[in-house]
């Protein structure tokens, strides 16, 4: 897409979405730091994951996060788990429904992945506690 090009349908649906899961702050700074080279990478994911995953009907935002976090933990990928855990506040995924998703990674997807989702599960809930009692 270029500067003369007019987004998408999909595209304004998942940069929508995208604001609604990871909050405004999130997405300016992801779109503030975007450069010619991570720019069709990132007009991809708006339009495809954003637009046409989580903004289909039939799941809600809460049941689609509790996926996205447990597939991200069993594949290690932290960076990722981390924001989407973060995002839970804009999803309403409770720390019930994670510690949930995150047994069945031990189960179906092995202990150390799961071990490691939450340590950093935890971490997060504690930061976030700490930004609480600080604001």
């Amino acid at each position: 897409m270029t500067s003369t090009d007019v987004p998408s349908h999909r595209y304004a649906e998942g940069m929508a979405t995208r604001r609604i899961v990871l909050g405004d702050a999130h997405v300016d700074r992801a779109e503030a730091n975007k450069t010619d080279f991570d720019k069709p990478f990132q007009e991809l994911i708006t339009e495809a994951a954003w637009g046409h995953v989580w903004s289909r009907p039939g799941w809600t935002k809460r049941q689609r996060s509790i996926v996205t976090i447990a597939l991200l933990a069993a594949l290690g990928q932290d960076e990722e788990l981390v924001m989407h855990i973060k995002a839970t506040a804009n999803t309403g995924a409770t720390q019930d429904d994670i510690c949930e998703a995150l047994l069945h990674v031990a189960i179906y997807a092995g202990v150390p992945a799961a071990n490691h989702a939450i340590k950093l599960a935890k971490q997060v809930y504690k930061d976030l506690a700490t930004a609480e009692k600080t604001a």
